[in-house]
């Protein structure tokens, strides 16, 4: 390696931003070292850097990028995106920062840490060295019955300890399934509108991949029946409809259940927020339904506990559980056992069921918070109806269709808001609007104060949208709405 070569990684470095103005760089000696190069090789670099402003020496305090350099965007603008899709690239964006109405995060601020760190203390006290080989693929023992246990008293779910298999998430559960029991040429139906991660891992893995529409009612069985009754696998989240958050009827559930009966088919039944249902009558799971045997349950603790756990369960029928166990066996390497061991205690404790029931008040009561402060703002511009569950809020565009651009103006000011035509694999039939989380609002003024960040530039926006195909009263009620 020349000093050519450590001059252009260098500038490669303060291009790409992963070295800023301000920020020390290795000392010559270290770099030498670190490359294996002479000294004097990586001296000569830094002499050609700093004669050219791109780094500046501080004597004993070391080399810096030079603070006032200022790099412009054409660089990076040239280079190759991190994602080819647009659409995952925002969703992954979102995910990642932290900001008010993000979706899918259950209320950090009144999760009881306290108590999941002295169950971690023990925890961590308890290994032994025979902890300390390989964990079980399929998942901790103790934690596969309490998981059950917990299924049978909660959801409704008769199941045993020996059909949980245990996993590091959504997309593991659903890799793990098709890994067992798919083939090639088998048709995948997925709902429209969908969980959107789920739908991108979906278009990867299943050749013929096909979509069902959602309706007030759930998942559209005719339809399904009509146009794709020879579907092998059927994606569904019935308790609350991702996004849409409706709930599957129960004549639907029965006439679904009896259509996979009769055509041998699988339902994989995600129930990542089935927990949080606000009506006095429960909706049971559809797995707890299914007397045939043919739904696999797919569930989370990232809705319930925290995403970070980065831990899931699959309750499979018993008939697969040989297939399943040698599919892990080959595929999965096994959670880490420590975080198992916490969650396992957890659960057995009570802490989980008494967490739950304190999250289903604390959710009712943040969701009309927000609902109010929203309607009470933007209800002329938005259909918002409320469903008997779910950890977000769906409010329809009444006049606009532009809901990425509206969540850009929203994102510019720290609202995590996601657009609902993204959840669409298919420009038919779409819709739009804001999907908005409310779980860790903590009051009305909070979500008040929030929301009116956005208005000017969400009612011009709206106003711009305004045409002559709109009837008169709606374009004088904003245009009025905007003075």
């Amino acid at each position: 390696m020349g000093y050519k070569d450590i001059y252009d990684r260098v500038i490669n470095s303060i291009h790409s931003g992963d070295l800023k103005p301000g920020e020390r760089v290795p000392s010559i000696r270290n770099l030498a070292q670190e490359l294996g190069v002479a000294k004097k090789t990586a001296e000569s670099a830094y002499d050609i850097l700093i004669g050219e402003g791109y780094l500046v020496s501080c004597g004993p305090k070391g080399t810096i990028v030079n603070p006032d350099l200022v790099i412009g965007n054409a660089y990076r603008d040239n280079l190759p995106s991190k994602f080819e899709n647009c659409n995952l690239r925002k969703i992954i964006d979102l995910r990642d920062t932290r900001g008010l109405f993000q979706p899918g995060i259950p209320s950090l601020d009144e999760f009881p840490y306290k108590k999941w760190l002295l169950l971690s203390g023990k925890a961590a006290r308890s290994l032994t060295y025979e902890d300390l080989g390989h964990p079980p693929v399929i998942g901790y023992l103790p934690l596969r019955h309490a998981i059950a246990n917990y299924l049978n008293i909660s959801r409704g779910i008769n199941c045993s300890a020996d059909q949980v298999f245990i996993t590091s998430g959504y997309n593991s559960s659903l890799r793990l399934i098709f890994q067992t029991i798919a083939s090639s040429n088998d048709k995948v139906v997925f709902e429209e509108p969908g969980y959107f991660s789920g739908q991108k891992l979906l278009e990867r893995l299943i050749q013929n991949l096909c979509y069902v529409p959602v309706d007030s009612e759930g998942i559209n069985v005719d339809f399904l029946i009509s146009h794709h009754n020879d579907t092998k696998f059927v994606i569904t989240t019935p308790s609350h409809h991702s996004p849409l958050t409706v709930s599957l009827t129960l004549p639907r559930r029965h006439q679904l259940l009896n259509w996979a009966q009769e055509n041998q088919a699988w339902i994989i039944e995600d129930d990542y927020d089935g927990e949080f249902h606000f009506s006095r009558k429960n909706i049971p799971s559809l797995k707890s339904l299914d007397v045939f045997d043919r739904v696999i349950y797919v569930g989370t603790f990232s809705k319930t506990i925290m995403p970070s756990l980065h831990t899931a369960y699959v309750v499979i029928p018993k008939v697969l559980a040989p297939q399943f166990h040698e599919t892990a066996e080959i595929m999965e390497t096994g959670l880490s056992l420590l975080p198992q061991k916490i969650l396992e205690s957890f659960i057995s404790s009570g802490a989980f069921y008494k967490h739950l029931k304190r999250m289903r008040s604390l959710y009712e009561s943040r969701r009309m918070m927000v609902y109010n402060a929203f309607t009470e703002i933007y209800g002329d511009y938005f259909n918002t109806p409320l469903q008997n569950g779910g950890m977000h809020i769906v409010a329809f565009l009444k006049l606009d269709i532009k809901d990425v651009a509206l969540c850009n103006i929203w994102q510019s000011h720290g609202l995590q808001v996601i657009p609902l035509s993204m959840w669409y694999a298919q420009k038919r039939d779409r819709r739009y609007g804001l999907v908005i989380g409310y779980t860790n609002i903590k009051s009305k003024e909070e979500a008040m104060t929030a929301l009116r960040l956005p208005y000017k530039q969400t009612i011009e926006l709206l106003q711009s949208s305004c045409h002559e195909s709109f009837p008169g009263k709606l374009r004088d009620m904003i245009a009025k709405k905007k003075q």
